[in-house]
Order: structure tokens, then sequence, then C-alpha cells
């Protein structure tokens, strides 16, 4: 069965899958039935997709080079049109998010001390590379985790906001103007090879979270979350955050946080489970139930999705 990181909620009732094996998967009547879908002949990994509009999306391949694609779809899936395949082996795809249906961004891996970031402003006919020097420069090892395609959220136009892990600290990437310029701001998450932030979520261009931890550590609920006020200049961890503080911080990893739309409701999803927030990230309570690798929510925030291990699909009703 297939591993599942990528889902996207169009509406209510329209959504997509997508994880190893090609999978990708498409449901029109709210999760009644999935109907897989063929992106490509090839054998590839999608660890992200992103539905635009009720017909359109573009899903995300991670690996090597030539194995880091992005593909689109314009009527429902019926067809798939290759958009980007990377030329070099040093590139390594993570995640992306769009504005809107013509504007997206894509980040992967550092690559030589710097970060590598890609954008389009013609619905993904052609994505451009970020200059390495209007970023600033990547630490040792820095990079995005392919674990749930949210480490890049997205807000208005041109606001957006990427997260980092894998090396000494953990830091947010912010560009204000599409990926023209961009500052970066150090967080309190726990960093390390394994650890880092793993997921970013924003309600407004002020407040945002973003959760990680140690995904070799899953049960380990040490400095995973931190959220900010001030449009990501400063991170804080939630006072209170820690195992001693029983309801006031997540229950372990955390690979995706997501904002109910519209509203300072979060939830946050993990392989061993899942946690709920009303006041904005500031205290938790864990919700029952199977764990999953990513979720989303539908737009008007009615239904969400979690996609996991072994194909598993779940639905949430709020």
């Amino acid at each position: 069965m297939a591993t599942l990181r990528g889902v996207t909620a169009a509406s209510a009732s329209i959504a997509w899958a997508s994880g190893s094996g090609s999978t990708v998967l498409h449901t029109t009547d709210g999760g009644a039935t999935w109907q897989r879908q063929t992106v490509s002949a090839d054998r590839l990994d999608f660890r992200d997709i992103d539905a635009v509009s009720v017909t359109t999306a573009y899903a995300l391949s991670i690996g090597a080079g030539a194995l880091s694609r992005i593909f689109k779809t314009s009527d429902s899936g019926a067809t798939w049109t290759q958009q980007y395949q990377a030329g070099d082996p040093k590139i390594f795809l993570d995640a992306m998010s769009f504005w809107d249906e013509r504007h997206g961004i894509v980040l992967g891996d550092s690559i030589e001390g710097h970060f590598f970031v890609l954008t389009t402003a013609d619905g993904g006919a052609s994505w451009s590379r970020v200059p390495p020097d209007a970023m600033p420069s990547a630490l040792d090892n820095e990079g995005g985790f392919a674990a749930s395609g949210t480490n890049i959220a997205v807000w208005g136009s041109s606001d957006a906001w990427i997260g980092t892990g894998a090396s000494s600290v953990a830091r947010v990437l912010h560009t204000p103007d599409g990926g023209k310029t961009w500052s970066v701001a150090e967080t309190p998450l726990a960093s390390g090879a394994s650890s880092g932030i793993f997921s970013v979520a924003f309600r407004d261009a002020l407040h945002g979270v973003v959760v990680g931890g140690d995904y070799r550590k899953e049960a380990e609920a040490i400095d995973n979350l931190a959220i900010t006020r001030d449009g990501g200049r400063t991170w804080i961890l939630p006072k209170g955050q820690s195992p001693a503080a029983p309801g006031q911080y997540l229950s372990g990893f955390r690979s995706v946080v997501k904002y109910v739309p519209g509203t300072s409701m979060l939830i946050a999803v993990g392989p061993q489970g899942s946690d709920w927030s009303e006041d904005d990230g500031l205290s938790w309570i864990p919700i029952g139930g199977p764990g999953f690798h990513t979720f989303a929510f539908a737009p008007d925030g009615t239904v969400g999705w979690g996609a996991g291990n072994r194909g598993a699909i779940g639905r949430l009703d709020r």
C-alpha cells in the first residue's frame, strides 16, 4: 500500500491525495469513493498535491535530479501535464504552495549553502529559480522536510513563509513580495539532523504557527511548537509548553499544522495522533483516533482530510 503524504481539498466534496508508487487519488463525493489517476508512466513519489480550483491541481514528486517534477491538471485529473523536471542531480524538491491559480512557490533542499526556491507567475508554464543572492545563506545541511507538503505557507497575494530544519537552528524564511526579497528568523524549536520545522500555517499576515519535532522520536513532546504574532519576525514557545503542563503542548511529533479557514482554531497532526487548539496555538487538547502524515481543510472549513501510512485516508467533520 502507498504511503500518502500529500492531501488537498478543493471543496467539501472534492479532494486529492498523493504518495508513493505514483499514487494520486481523487474524490468528488466527499470521500465515499476514491479513483486512482495516472499522472506519469514513471514510478514517482508524490509528496505534495495542491488544488487551486475544483478542476485544477498541481502534483510534486521528490527525489534527486530528474525524479523531482511538477505536474498540472486542468480537467479534474483526466489528463496531467509535466511542467517541470529537475536537470541538476543536486536538486531535490520538497513542497509547494500557491497564492492563486497562476502564482506559486516551490521549496527544494539547499545546494552548496544556497536555498533552492522556484516561483511561477503563469500557472506553472514556466518556473524560475529565485536568485540565491536574493535569499539569506543556508546553514550547514539546512533544508526542508518532504514530509507533508506543508512547510510553505502563503497569505494574500505575495506573502510566503518557509520552515527549515536538519541543521543547528530551525528557522523561518519570509518573503512579502512573491519571492523577490527575503528575511530570516530563528525559532526556539529543537533542531538537528532529524528535527526542526515540518509545517507552517498562517491565518493572516501576522498570526502564525510552526510545528515539528524529531521524526525519529515521534512520542517526544519537547519544543515542537512555536507561535508568532508579528508576521514571523519573532517566534516564541507558548507559555507552559512542557510535559509538566498537560493540555498546554503538542502531545508528540507533528508533521502538519492547519488553521480552520477564517478562524483562530488549529489542528496539528502526526503519525501517532492529533491535537486541537481554539486559541491560536496557546493551548492544545489531544484528539482521539489514528495519526496521519498530512492534513488539509476544505476552503469552507467544514471538512478536513488526513492521509498517511498504508493508503489511509481519514475525514474530519466539524
